[in-house]
């Protein structure tokens, strides 16, 4: 029974993201036909003060036991034989995770906090984009009412309605997150996607020049695009210029070869920097995820495992060696050959759905080191 409902699961993410690809063919006007919510936008209530009280209200949390899909393993191949994964050793840190969209339904331009489809995707991205911070003392995904696909998709007042809606619940949990860590501890910030973009929100209204900011070891904004020159000043942290440099910001956005990033960069550059200004061609920060540090290129042999799920997303193994990287005069990732990690893949060859499993084992690595590094500056 378990493995029919992976199966389903695993098929509503492919029905979603084949839709998306056809859409993005076809025309701009279908997209918004089919993704955008023709109704008014309702205002979301505001959750109780102590929602987040309430362990269902989180994705992955301390306590949950095997249950965590934030605690899963995957196994590593060597010399073609799949052998268990041991959990790297590390100091105490807490993470603080926001999963990217899972919700499509143009009922609603939030998700109801008790979607059962959207709440299975989410667990299936903290699976697959939290699992590499695994080695943390305490990792935290709250549940939210994100944003509608389609919020994304249109210039409309009530998409921006709907994403700050997501953000004040997001906002929510994390003052949860901070009370209820150590003061002693270290933490991590990730989000990808939609949850990168809420956490740069949060790095610019919460955690800036707060009593928090010393204690954060590493922000991991991945999937998001940001401005080097319009966007970085704003958040309070730098790009993480070396591996192991603590305090820093990592973000990319991975594009195998050939790639037509155009829907992304035209986004962009029409878009509206955290200085007031369109961010036009301005260069967009890319970590190298192989390399840990600003820019520069890495060959597939620094890449220490690339997860590689399984067709039904039960499971999924580590391949080493299998990806490059190199981040481009505009401040993309490119990857190489299309490689063979799923066919979540979206139009021009965007791998944005495996931002961070194509660099699973680097990424947990990298973590480790920056929460090392922030113990001895510290």
């Amino acid at each position: 029974m378990a493995r029919k409902f992976l199966y389903l699961v695993a098929g509503l993410i492919m029905v979603a993201v084949l839709g998306l690809i056809a859409l993005t063919i076809w025309s701009k006007e279908l997209t918004e036909l089919a993704l955008v919510p023709s109704g008014d936008f309702v205002e979301q209530q505001p959750l109780d003060t102590n929602a987040y009280n309430d362990p269902k209200m989180w994705l992955s949390r301390p306590g949950m036991g095997t249950g965590d899909p934030a605690r899963w393993q995957p196994a590593q191949v060597r010399d073609g034989v799949a052998m268990p994964l041991p959990v790297d050793d590390a100091p105490d840190f807490a993470v603080f995770f926001i999963h990217p969209t899972s919700y499509l339904d143009r009922a609603n331009w939030n998700a109801p906090i008790d979607d059962p489809q959207s709440q299975n995707v989410a667990r299936i991205y903290v699976k697959g984009m939290a699992s590499p911070f695994n080695a943390a003392s305490e990792i935290w995904a709250p549940r939210y009412r994100q944003a509608t696909m389609g919020s994304f998709l249109t210039k409309g007042e009530e998409g921006q309605k709907a994403i700050d809606a997501a953000y004040r619940d997001v906002k929510q949990a994390y003052g949860f997150f901070v009370a209820s860590v150590d003061q002693n501890t270290p933490i991590v910030l990730v989000g990808h996607s939609q949850g990168a973009l809420h956490l740069l929100r949060l790095l610019r209204e919460e955690v800036a020049g707060s009593d928090i900011a010393p204690r954060v070891a590493a922000v991991y904004a991945i999937g998001w695009p940001i401005s080097v020159e319009q966007d970085l000043p704003a958040l309070g942290f730098p790009a993480c210029a070396t591996p192991g440099q603590p305090g820093c910001i990592l973000s990319w956005s991975s594009f195998a070869e050939p790639a037509d990033p155009s829907a992304l960069l035209e986004t962009y550059a029409g878009s509206i920097g955290f200085d007031g200004k369109p961010r036009g061609e301005s260069r967009i920060l890319c970590i190298n995820p192989l390399t840990g540090s600003v820019n520069g290129e890495a060959p597939a042999e620094r890449n220490l495992g690339t997860l590689v799920p399984e067709a039904d997303y039960s499971t999924g193994e580590l391949i080493p060696a299998a990806v490059p990287a190199r981040c481009d005069e505009r401040g993309l990732l490119l990857i190489g050959d299309p490689p063979e990690v799923g066919s979540a893949v979206l139009p021009g060859n965007n791998y944005h759905v495996y931002d961070i499993p194509l660099f699973w084992k680097n990424v947990q690595q990298d973590v480790i080191a920056r929460v090392e590094a922030w113990g001895k500056t510290s």
